[in-house]
Protein backbone atom coordinates (compact mmCIF):
# COMPACT_ATOMS: atom_id res chain seq x y z
CA UNK A 1 0.00 0.00 0.00
CA UNK A 2 2.95 2.40 -0.36
CA UNK A 3 2.20 5.65 -2.14
CA UNK A 4 5.50 7.50 -2.29
CA UNK A 5 5.17 10.07 -5.07
CA UNK A 6 7.19 12.96 -3.64
CA UNK A 7 7.24 16.38 -5.29
CA UNK A 8 10.71 17.76 -4.49
CA UNK A 9 9.80 21.22 -5.77
CA UNK A 10 7.73 21.86 -2.65
CA UNK A 11 10.11 23.84 -0.40
CA UNK A 12 7.83 25.27 2.29
CA UNK A 13 9.36 25.27 5.76
CA UNK A 14 7.33 23.07 8.12
CA UNK A 15 6.32 23.69 11.71
CA UNK A 16 6.62 21.00 14.38
CA UNK A 17 4.33 19.51 17.02
CA UNK A 18 5.58 17.40 19.91
CA UNK A 19 3.61 14.17 20.38
CA UNK A 20 4.06 11.55 23.11
CA UNK A 21 5.97 11.59 26.38
CA UNK A 22 9.42 10.69 27.65
CA UNK A 23 11.40 8.35 25.43
CA UNK A 24 8.38 8.10 23.12
CA UNK A 25 8.24 11.85 22.42
CA UNK A 26 8.68 12.70 18.74
CA UNK A 27 8.54 15.88 16.68
CA UNK A 28 5.89 15.76 13.95
CA UNK A 29 6.38 18.07 10.96
CA UNK A 30 3.35 19.77 9.45
CA UNK A 31 2.38 22.46 6.96
CA UNK A 32 -0.75 24.56 7.30
CA UNK A 33 -2.42 27.41 5.45
CA UNK A 34 -5.13 29.57 7.03
CA UNK A 35 -8.42 30.02 5.23
CA UNK A 36 -12.15 29.59 5.31
CA UNK A 37 -14.02 26.66 6.78
CA UNK A 38 -14.44 23.89 6.06
CA UNK A 39 -10.71 23.28 6.00
CA UNK A 40 -9.07 20.31 4.28
CA UNK A 41 -6.93 17.90 6.33
CA UNK A 42 -4.59 15.60 4.39
CA UNK A 43 -3.46 12.15 5.61
CA UNK A 44 -0.73 10.43 3.58
CA UNK A 45 -0.26 6.77 2.75
CA UNK A 46 2.19 4.16 3.99
CA UNK A 47 5.76 5.37 3.33
CA UNK A 48 4.44 8.52 1.65
CA UNK A 49 4.89 12.16 2.64
CA UNK A 50 3.03 15.46 2.94
CA UNK A 51 4.94 16.70 -0.12
CA UNK A 52 3.61 13.97 -2.39
CA UNK A 53 2.04 14.78 -5.75
CA UNK A 54 -1.53 14.54 -4.44
CA UNK A 55 -0.87 16.47 -1.23
CA UNK A 56 1.01 19.24 -3.05
CA UNK A 57 -1.63 19.45 -5.76
CA UNK A 58 -4.31 19.93 -3.10
CA UNK A 59 -2.25 22.64 -1.41
CA UNK A 60 -2.58 24.82 -4.50
CA UNK A 61 -6.13 23.75 -5.32
CA UNK A 62 -7.46 24.41 -1.82
CA UNK A 63 -5.57 27.73 -1.55
CA UNK A 64 -7.16 28.84 -4.81
CA UNK A 65 -10.58 28.41 -3.22
CA UNK A 66 -9.67 30.23 -0.02
CA UNK A 67 -10.02 27.29 2.36
CA UNK A 68 -7.65 26.24 5.13
CA UNK A 69 -5.35 23.29 4.44
CA UNK A 70 -3.22 21.15 6.76
CA UNK A 71 -0.91 18.22 6.03
CA UNK A 72 1.77 16.44 8.06
CA UNK A 73 4.28 13.59 8.09
CA UNK A 74 3.87 10.58 10.37
CA UNK A 75 6.87 9.69 12.52
CA UNK A 76 9.47 7.87 10.44
CA UNK A 77 8.16 9.61 7.32
CA UNK A 78 9.33 12.70 5.48
CA UNK A 79 10.47 15.51 7.78
CA UNK A 80 9.18 14.08 11.06
CA UNK A 81 11.35 12.43 13.69
CA UNK A 82 11.61 8.72 14.33
CA UNK A 83 12.48 5.50 12.55
CA UNK A 84 10.00 4.04 10.11
CA UNK A 85 10.60 0.61 11.65
CA UNK A 86 9.19 1.85 14.97
CA UNK A 87 5.89 2.85 13.36
CA UNK A 88 2.56 1.21 14.19
CA UNK A 89 -1.04 2.11 13.49
CA UNK A 90 -1.45 3.11 17.15
CA UNK A 91 1.52 5.48 16.90
CA UNK A 92 0.47 7.03 13.59
CA UNK A 93 -3.16 7.34 14.69
CA UNK A 94 -2.05 9.18 17.84
CA UNK A 95 -0.04 11.61 15.72
CA UNK A 96 -2.91 12.15 13.28
CA UNK A 97 -5.38 13.00 16.04
CA UNK A 98 -2.83 15.23 17.79
CA UNK A 99 -2.19 17.32 14.66
CA UNK A 100 -5.92 17.50 13.91
CA UNK A 101 -6.71 18.70 17.44
CA UNK A 102 -3.79 21.11 17.85
CA UNK A 103 -3.47 22.65 14.39
CA UNK A 104 -6.92 22.77 12.80
CA UNK A 105 -10.01 24.75 13.78
CA UNK A 106 -13.63 24.28 12.84
CA UNK A 107 -15.06 21.70 10.43
CA UNK A 108 -12.61 19.78 8.24
CA UNK A 109 -12.88 17.62 5.15
CA UNK A 110 -10.47 14.78 5.99
CA UNK A 111 -8.74 13.37 2.89
CA UNK A 112 -6.79 10.13 3.28
CA UNK A 113 -4.80 8.14 0.74
CA UNK A 114 -4.27 4.38 1.13
CA UNK A 115 -3.18 3.88 4.77
CA UNK A 116 -4.21 7.50 5.31
CA UNK A 117 -7.75 6.56 4.30
CA UNK A 118 -7.73 3.77 6.86
CA UNK A 119 -6.34 6.08 9.56
CA UNK A 120 -8.99 8.67 8.65
CA UNK A 121 -11.69 6.08 9.37
CA UNK A 122 -9.97 5.08 12.61
CA UNK A 123 -9.71 8.73 13.64
CA UNK A 124 -13.41 9.29 12.96
CA UNK A 125 -14.18 6.17 15.02
CA UNK A 126 -11.90 7.41 17.81
CA UNK A 127 -13.69 10.76 17.90
CA UNK A 128 -17.09 9.09 17.88
CA UNK A 129 -16.11 6.99 20.88
CA UNK A 130 -14.78 10.08 22.65
CA UNK A 131 -17.71 12.41 22.09
CA UNK A 132 -20.65 10.43 20.75
CA UNK A 133 -20.49 12.38 17.47
CA UNK A 134 -17.83 12.87 14.81
CA UNK A 135 -15.96 15.33 17.04
CA UNK A 136 -18.99 17.65 17.23
CA UNK A 137 -19.06 19.08 13.72
CA UNK A 138 -15.28 18.91 13.29
CA UNK A 139 -15.19 16.13 10.68
CA UNK A 140 -17.47 17.47 7.98
CA UNK A 141 -16.67 14.77 5.44
CA UNK A 142 -14.24 12.02 4.46
CA UNK A 143 -12.59 11.55 1.06
CA UNK A 144 -10.83 8.18 0.93
CA UNK A 145 -8.44 7.38 -1.92
CA UNK A 146 -7.86 3.61 -2.28
CA UNK A 147 -8.48 3.23 1.47
CA UNK A 148 -6.38 0.36 2.83
CA UNK A 149 -8.82 -0.53 5.59
CA UNK A 150 -7.70 -3.38 7.85
CA UNK A 151 -4.30 -2.80 6.26
CA UNK A 152 -2.16 -5.08 8.40
CA UNK A 153 -4.63 -7.95 8.04
CA UNK A 154 -4.56 -7.42 4.27
CA UNK A 155 -0.74 -7.39 4.33
CA UNK A 156 -0.57 -10.63 6.31
CA UNK A 157 -3.02 -12.45 4.07
CA UNK A 158 -1.14 -11.39 0.92
CA UNK A 159 2.35 -12.10 2.31
CA UNK A 160 4.15 -15.18 0.97
CA UNK A 161 5.13 -17.94 3.41
CA UNK A 162 8.76 -16.81 3.55
CA UNK A 163 7.65 -13.29 4.47
CA UNK A 164 5.51 -14.58 7.33
CA UNK A 165 8.42 -16.64 8.62
CA UNK A 166 10.73 -13.60 8.48
CA UNK A 167 8.21 -11.46 10.39
CA UNK A 168 7.69 -14.11 13.08
CA UNK A 169 11.30 -15.26 13.41
CA UNK A 170 13.29 -12.11 12.66
CA UNK A 171 10.72 -9.44 13.54
CA UNK A 172 10.84 -7.81 10.10
CA UNK A 173 10.41 -8.56 6.40
CA UNK A 174 11.76 -6.26 3.71
CA UNK A 175 8.88 -6.06 1.28
CA UNK A 176 9.93 -5.29 -2.31
CA UNK A 177 8.47 -2.09 -3.74
CA UNK A 178 6.99 -1.79 -7.21
CA UNK A 179 7.57 1.98 -7.01
CA UNK A 180 11.38 1.90 -7.34
CA UNK A 181 11.99 3.46 -3.93
CA UNK A 182 13.55 0.53 -2.12
CA UNK A 183 12.06 -2.23 0.07
CA UNK A 184 9.61 -1.48 2.89
CA UNK A 185 10.26 -2.93 6.35
CA UNK A 186 7.12 -4.75 7.53
CA UNK A 187 7.61 -5.42 11.23
CA UNK A 188 6.05 -7.89 13.60
CA UNK A 189 5.12 -4.94 15.84
CA UNK A 190 3.17 -3.34 12.98
CA UNK A 191 1.25 -6.54 12.22
CA UNK A 192 0.48 -7.35 15.86
CA UNK A 193 -0.53 -3.80 16.74
CA UNK A 194 -2.85 -3.74 13.73
CA UNK A 195 -5.04 -6.40 15.33
CA UNK A 196 -6.23 -3.79 17.82
CA UNK A 197 -7.46 -1.58 14.99
CA UNK A 198 -9.38 -3.95 12.74
CA UNK A 199 -12.68 -2.56 11.49
CA UNK A 200 -15.31 -5.20 12.16
CA UNK A 201 -17.01 -6.80 9.21
CA UNK A 202 -20.31 -5.26 10.34
CA UNK A 203 -22.16 -2.03 9.53
CA UNK A 204 -21.05 1.11 11.35
CA UNK A 205 -21.33 4.86 10.92
CA UNK A 206 -18.29 7.11 10.45
CA UNK A 207 -20.44 10.10 11.41
CA UNK A 208 -19.87 12.15 8.23
CA UNK A 209 -20.46 11.85 4.45
CA UNK A 210 -17.92 9.67 2.65
CA UNK A 211 -16.51 9.86 -0.88
CA UNK A 212 -14.37 6.87 -1.93
CA UNK A 213 -12.13 6.91 -5.01
CA UNK A 214 -10.90 3.48 -6.10
CA UNK A 215 -9.09 2.14 -9.13
CA UNK A 216 -10.32 -1.06 -10.74
CA UNK A 217 -6.74 -2.28 -11.32
CA UNK A 218 -5.29 -1.53 -7.89
CA UNK A 219 -2.71 -4.27 -7.13
CA UNK A 220 -2.33 -3.27 -3.46
CA UNK A 221 -5.90 -2.68 -2.28
CA UNK A 222 -8.35 -4.81 -4.30
CA UNK A 223 -11.42 -3.08 -5.68
CA UNK A 224 -13.76 -5.64 -4.11
CA UNK A 225 -12.17 -5.01 -0.70
CA UNK A 226 -13.02 -1.31 -0.96
CA UNK A 227 -16.46 -1.94 -2.46
CA UNK A 228 -17.23 -4.05 0.62
CA UNK A 229 -16.18 -1.15 2.85
CA UNK A 230 -18.66 1.12 1.07
CA UNK A 231 -21.43 -1.32 2.03
CA UNK A 232 -20.38 -1.39 5.69
CA UNK A 233 -20.60 2.40 6.17
CA UNK A 234 -24.16 3.36 7.12
CA UNK A 235 -26.30 6.31 8.28
CA UNK A 236 -24.35 8.77 6.09
CA UNK A 237 -24.16 9.37 2.32
CA UNK A 238 -21.46 7.10 0.82
CA UNK A 239 -20.33 7.33 -2.80
CA UNK A 240 -17.92 4.86 -4.42
CA UNK A 241 -16.24 6.58 -7.38
CA UNK A 242 -14.78 3.88 -9.64
CA UNK A 243 -11.77 4.67 -11.82
CA UNK A 244 -12.00 1.95 -14.52
CA UNK A 245 -8.34 2.15 -15.59
CA UNK A 246 -6.97 3.32 -12.23
CA UNK A 247 -4.27 1.61 -10.19
CA UNK A 248 -3.19 2.40 -6.62
CA UNK A 249 -1.50 5.78 -6.60
CA UNK A 250 -4.19 7.65 -8.57
CA UNK A 251 -1.89 10.62 -9.19
CA UNK A 252 -2.52 11.20 -12.90
CA UNK A 253 -4.04 14.54 -13.95
CA UNK A 254 -7.45 12.94 -14.45
CA UNK A 255 -7.23 11.31 -11.02
CA UNK A 256 -6.34 14.61 -9.38
CA UNK A 257 -9.26 16.29 -11.14
CA UNK A 258 -11.62 13.63 -9.77
CA UNK A 259 -10.17 14.09 -6.28
CA UNK A 260 -10.71 17.85 -6.46
CA UNK A 261 -14.25 17.36 -7.74
CA UNK A 262 -15.17 15.07 -4.83
CA UNK A 263 -13.68 17.45 -2.26
CA UNK A 264 -15.47 20.36 -3.87
CA UNK A 265 -18.73 18.43 -3.64
CA UNK A 266 -18.31 18.15 0.15
CA UNK A 267 -17.11 21.74 0.50
CA UNK A 268 -20.17 22.99 -1.38
CA UNK A 269 -22.39 20.97 0.92
CA UNK A 270 -21.16 23.04 3.89
CA UNK A 271 -21.49 26.79 4.46
CA UNK A 272 -18.17 28.63 4.26
CA UNK A 273 -16.98 30.66 7.21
Amino acid sequence: MPTTDTDLDDIEIPRHLSVGFGADRRSIAYLTRPGNAPGVFWMSGFKSEMRSIKASYLDQWVAGRGHAYTRFDYSGHGLSEGRFEDGTLSRWLEESAAVFDAVTEGPQIVVGSSMGGYLALLMARKFLARTGTAHPGRIAGLVLIAPAWNMTDLMWKKAPDEARRAILDDGVWLRPSRYEDGPYPITRALIEDGRAHLVANAPWSPGAPVEIIQGRHDPDVPYDHVAHLSQLLIDVPVTLNEVPDGEHRLSRPEDLALLADRIEHLLDARPSG
